[in-house]
């Protein structure tokens, strides 16, 4: 492909050289450069890719976009452009042949929820018969293979290559998670969405290499909503007025509000003999009754932004119920089978926030016991572990302390932090250091009435130790300790 074609969409200045050149891929890693390539310089938090462009034409780049002037002697085709990661979300437009404009792409911001109402979204448009991709923070499904997502949301060199494998598996959909680095760095740029989601803003991504204040953070989210046709949007959220103020699309609300256009009321727990849910009346838009198999107000929402998605796009009442009642999100309270008698989870609760909102929502569902066994990562702050020793210790009638990622710390020394938190309570607890035997004794003690919370995991299938990753699904663990328990 022709150079110019891809940055047909950019205003560039021809330093040297000639944009008619054939160029093979486009690369951001001068590492991964390969003859004929184009490498895109990019200045990132912690290094600036211009320092690299050498190692890029070493490796055989026959073009490089960099945002200054390059002192460079080989004789190579340089465009300077005003900012290089608006050019390179352009400029994978044009190489994927514009994939975006052939999907209906919705896209979901906010703090937190954004996987579980994507998940929401992608079940009610395949109920209604529709092929959907995704792009998430668990995982990427293409309609061509499924794979482990290692952010958010990719570079938008990734986004394109993924939307393209899309289109070519026939999708018609594309739902996409966008955080708010997404936005911030112009990893969505140029693409239009469908319809744009905000579930609701709190203080988190704040600090060095991310935002600055929370003024910046909110900022960077309403950007999606200068970008999308329809924006729906959280309206008990208290930065709903903000969110929206001055965006470009149409608006609608969702939320338990008496003016929101999607509006919950006669919320409910549901229990049933597949585990627990909750229960709610929509009004406003539509009438329907709704059970979600998840529990949680917090699944309200979730759904809710969901249904008034796919409303737009004509999924019925009964394929909304549908797949409201048989949801399953892998490491978002997902019910594991393990006996008539209690219940287990796995959440990918892993701060305390999170973890408290989890534990206190399992709480209204009246269990004999509830135990939560969780561990803290390594190489991150220590008021985290004590803030989830403490809010365990007050919710949980027992805790079991145990390992979850602990990279180059000790294991019993994060864990000697977390009792720091649960000695301010008077919550039981035990210490079992090595995850899997700690899963190994909560099912072989188990209760009649139990419910057990696998908490900080979620999706992962890996414990990261020492720099390496280790195989470790907890469901196959639980499979594993069953079959034992049976023999």
């Amino acid at each position: 492909m022709k150079l110019k074609k891809i940055v047909e969409q950019l205003e560039y200045t021809v330093l040297s050289g000639s944009e008619e050149i054939d160029i093979q891929e486009i690369k951001d890693n001068a590492q991964m450069v390969k003859p004929g390539d184009v490498f895109v310089c990019i200045k990132g938090a912690i290094c600036d890719g211009h320092e690299f462009a050498k190692i890029a034409i070493q490796n055989g780049a026959v073009a490089i976009v960099a945002e200054c002037e390059m002192a460079i002697e080989e004789p190579i085709t340089i465009l300077q452009v005003s900012n290089t990661r608006h050019a390179l979300a352009r400029m994978s437009a044009a190489y994927f042949e514009f994939p975006a404009e052939r999907l209906k792409m919705i896209g979901i911001t906010g703090t937190k929820g954004k996987t579980s109402t994507a998940y929401f979204t992608k079940a009610m448009l395949e109920e209604a018969g529709h092929q959907v991709g995704l792009i998430g923070t668990v995982e990427i499904e293409t309609g061509k293979r499924t794979l482990p997502a290692k952010n958010t949301t990719p570079e938008s060199i990734e986004i394109h290559r993924y939307l393209r494998e899309m289109v070519d598996a026939g999708c018609t959909f594309a739902v996409m998670e966008v955080s708010s680095q997404a936005l911030k760095l112009f990893r969505t740029e140029g693409i239009e969405f469908a319809v744009g989601i905000f579930t609701n803003l709190g203080e988190d991504h704040i600090g060095p290499h991310e935002h600055e204040d929370l003024g910046e953070y909110l900022a960077c989210k309403k950007k999606l909503f200068s970008q999308c046709k329809i924006g729906i949007g959280n309206i008990d959220d208290c930065h709903f007025q903000d969110m929206f103020q001055d965006a470009s699309c149409k608006v609608e609300s969702f939320g338990c509000d008496e003016h929101a256009d999607w509006r919950a009321s006669e919320i409910h727990s549901v229990k049933s003999g597949k585990g627990i849910g909750i229960g709610y009346r929509v009004s406003g838009n539509a009438s329907i009754e709704i059970e979600v198999g998840i529990p949680g107000k917090y699944s309200v929402y979730n759904s809710l932004a969901a249904m008034a998605t796919c409303w737009h796009f004509g999924v019925t009442k009964s394929e909304i119920y549908r797949a409201c009642r048989n949801i399953c999100i892998k490491g978002r309270n997902e019910m594991v089978p393990v006996s008539g008698e209690y219940m287990l989870m796995i959440d990918y609760a892993h701060n305390a926030m999170s973890l408290e909102h989890l534990l206190s929502t399992l709480r209204e569902y009246r269990p004999s016991r509830l135990v939560c066994l969780f561990g803290c990562g390594g190489n991150r702050s220590k008021l985290r572990r004590y803030e989830m020793g403490e809010v365990s210790g007050r919710l949980a009638d027992l805790t079991i302390l145990t390992s979850d990622n602990p990279r180059d710390e000790e294991p019993q020394e994060i864990i000697n932090d977390i009792k720091i938190g649960i000695a301010k309570t008077s919550g039981e607890y035990i210490e079992i250091v090595q995850r899997e035997e700690a899963i190994r004794y909560v099912i072989k003690n188990a209760k009649p009435g139990d419910l057990i919370v696998l908490a900080g995991k979620g999706h992962e299938d890996y414990q990261e130790i020492k720099g390496k990753k280790y195989t470790m699904d907890e469901r196959e663990i639980v499979r594993r300790i069953l079959e034992e328990k049976n023999d």
